[in-house]
């Protein structure tokens, strides 16, 4: 059986490499634990997009998955399960933290048990964080893989309220869920702004809106466009998309539409969206769904007023009037007359200061306590 130390963890950490909002918290939670002297191991298909070089007490196992021909669709998820077992076995993990529920919490389970058949012990924690429960909970086809996957799991968490509730709501839930804010690293935004390249996107001075997203159908990239329009129909403005996806090229049609080429910039997938962030003055986000909207409180942490939709976790992060506004999906004359208000000269300073100050509530100081303190109750469950 594995101890269970009060220090100096030993935690595997999965999720998925990539810049989604979930791999990004992953990510920065893994580093913040090694820089408090925990050891960290990573377990996926590639090097996660913000680990960025060595990190003392960092570590990473690449899943391979090899090609058969007996297989149509590379079993990732056994591939997987296979080597948690073998990450743990090898370096004495003392937990599995895994971020999202299939394939990652899927896996985590077979994984123990299989530990568990060699005499080891190791606690499962997941983290939901939202279209593992609002789209594929949808989908009767996987519902009971990812309720036995949250029910057979230590702990759990969701990133937001919104979230646990939609958990319950749409699955067979037989335990307790904690929920768990997403976070940022207030050292990442102590840098000065790139003046230069706000001055190639804005000679003028005029202010920069932004978007950022992966350019999917629920992040309305369209209303991104439409919003715009209206606020450029009033004054002079940039529009800073940043991302990629299937949208994007609906977006530029928009823009050639409505005859905004020269005041709409795609700069395209960006490794660290923190940098456009930090010369913008206001971040458009009209999405159908969020679970939480980490690139909502990521410009906060810029001190970037966010105008966004109100479904949600959004509005556990963006406060009404203080932090910005929050607007019906699809209601871009209201969002359109938000951002108006906002870039107001005499309103933008206030609002700055307060998403600032609101961002500072989720900092990792204050939200890696908690995942501390479920690790150490999942590690004494699992030896009681």
């Amino acid at each position: 059986m594995n101890d269970s130390p009060t220090t100096g963890l030993r935690v595997g950490i999965v999720c998925y490499p990539t810049f989604g909002g979930s791999g990004v918290v992953a990510t920065e939670l893994g580093k913040a634990l090694a820089a408090r002297g925990h050891e960290v191991h990573f377990i996926t298909y590639n090097q996660p997009v913000r680990l960025g070089s060595f990190h003392p007490g960092v570590y990473y196992h690449e899943v391979e998955v090899s090609k058969y021909p007996l297989f149509e669709y590379p079993p990732y998820e056994l591939v997987l399960t296979s080597k948690m077992v073998e990450v743990v076995q090898t370096h004495n993990l003392n937990l599995l933290h895994v971020h999202y529920a299939i394939p990652h919490a899927s896996a985590a389970v077979n994984a123990k048990r299989i530990l568990a058949e060699a005499g080891l012990t190791v606690p499962v924690v997941t983290t939901l964080h939202g279209t593992d429960i609002t789209l594929l909970g949808k989908d009767a086809s996987f519902k009971p893989v990812i309720t036995h996957a949250i029910n057979a799991s230590d702990v759990v968490t969701t990133v937001s309220q919104s979230l646990k509730d939609d958990t319950i709501r749409l699955f067979e839930v037989s335990r307790d869920v904690e929920v768990v804010h997403n976070f940022v690293c207030p050292s990442h935004f102590e840098r000065p702004p790139d003046l230069e390249f706000r001055s190639q996107l804005s000679p003028k001075g005029t202010p920069i809106l932004c978007h950022v997203s992966n350019f999917r159908p629920v992040k309305r990239v369209l209303d991104v466009i439409d919003t715009f329009a209206r606020v450029r129909a009033e004054r002079e403005a940039t529009l800073l998309m940043v991302g990629d996806g299937p949208d994007r090229g609906l977006a530029e049609v928009r823009c050639r539409e409505l005859d905004l080429v020269q005041d709409v910039v795609f700069l395209g997938k960006v490794k660290n969206p923190i940098e456009p962030l930090l010369i913008s003055d206001l971040l458009l986000l009209p999405s159908e769904t969020e679970s939480f909207g980490l690139v909502a409180l990521e410009a906060m942490a810029a001190g970037v007023p966010v105008i966004s939709s109100n479904v949600g976790g959004l509005p556990e992060v963006n406060v009404q009037e203080e932090t910005g506004f929050l607007r019906d999906v699809g209601d871009v004359e209201g969002m359109a007359q938000d951002a108006l208000s906002i870039l107001d000269d005499r309103a933008l300073r206030g609002f700055k200061q307060r998403a600032k100050a609101r961002a500072a509530e989720f900092t990792v100081d204050r939200i890696l306590p908690h995942y501390l303190d479920l690790y150490r109750r999942a590690l004494d469950s699992s030896t009681s």
